[in-house]
């Protein structure tokens, strides 16, 4: 299969359904296998909500396969795509440039990034604007009682530690929660101005951190909360009328409903964390979600976590 874009069509305005998955990890062999075999949605649009995986040939071969398959794709990045290589096209790239590269990547492909213009989804259940953002983390998810220069510490006494503390570098910033610090009043300031742009429109806001720490919730690695995402956007669901928030990273496929807003995780995930779906014939075309239109909203627009291991 060719990666080059010019073999695909370019994005149209999609008429059916919005779907969306996360950590689709194609740097795994079985993965990338499992994502070649995605099946043509004609007139329906998908989110990547991040952690696509490591190298710009990963970013190739998932863009190359999705917008084959949909007519629009959106993408928001994740820690992996960020992460600094000793070798390959990306070798010593950090940080911002990192970034960037990823974004000119998703150009050729014309698929939708943070960077771009929010557009409106006139699709099933919209319209409703779709807002991929890029918020990183900044370990304020920790208890009260741990400050933030002990954060990572108090991490690695339970022997966790994110690979990010090595290969994702926040050049030019110094540091990754100033990093996020700035992502965040970015996306706040893009966001209110979507919302005086589209004032009656809902929103579906796509960013692969949870924007809320109570739906973080790692039992066998409760430590690994720090690296999670911010209390900055707690509220953001509110602030900005979002009808779904999307997001990745846990590895953990739920949904929760909160002040009307739905939540979906919507992770693929290593091979090892899917391998239950995969022995029952289930691969990424049944673990994609569906955002719009999506179920009816709660009565009280609150609803007890659905844990969804097999889609």
């Amino acid at each position: 299969m060719s990666n080059s874009p010019e073999t695909h069509q370019k994005r149209k305005a999609p008429t059916g359904k919005l779907y969306a998955i996360a950590d689709i990890h194609v740097s795994f062999p079985s993965n990338r296998t499992a994502w070649s075999d995605l099946e043509p949605h004609p007139g329906d649009g998908l989110i990547l909500c991040g952690d696509i995986g490591e190298t710009i040939e990963h970013l190739q071969v998932a863009f190359s396969i999705a917008t084959k398959c949909f007519d629009t794709v959106w993408w928001c990045p994740g820690n992996h795509e960020l992460y600094s290589l000793p070798s390959g096209s990306s070798a010593d790239v950090r940080g911002e440039n990192k970034y960037q590269q990823c974004v000119e990547v998703a150009r050729l492909y014309d698929v939708l990034t943070p960077e771009d213009d929010f557009v409106v989804w006139e699709g099933q259940g919209g319209p409703a604007v779709v807002a991929p953002i890029f918020t990183l983390y900044d370990y304020s998810f920790r208890p009260s009682d741990v400050t933030l220069q002990n954060a990572v510490p108090w991490a690695r006494e339970h022997n966790i530690e994110a690979t990010d503390e090595y290969l994702l570098h926040p050049d030019p910033h110094p540091s990754r929660e100033e990093w996020c610090k700035i992502l965040v009043e970015k996306f706040e300031s893009k966001l209110e101005a979507a919302k005086s742009r589209f004032p009656s429109l809902p929103f579906i806001i796509a960013n692969h951190w949870p924007l809320r720490k109570d739906l973080v919730n790692l039992k066998y690695i409760p430590r690994f909360t720090i690296w999670c995402g911010t209390v900055l956007t707690n509220d953001w669901h509110q602030r900005f009328n979002a009808k779904v928030v999307i997001s990745g990273h846990l590895h953990i496929r739920r949904t929760d409903w909160k002040n009307g807003c739905r939540f979906e995780e919507v992770s693929l995930g290593y091979p090892r964390q899917w391998k239950a779906c995969a022995e029952m014939n289930l691969g990424v075309n049944e673990l994609l979600r569906e955002i719009l239109p999506g179920p009816e909203t709660p009565q009280d627009g609150e609803a007890p976590t659905k844990w969804r291991i097999y889609g």
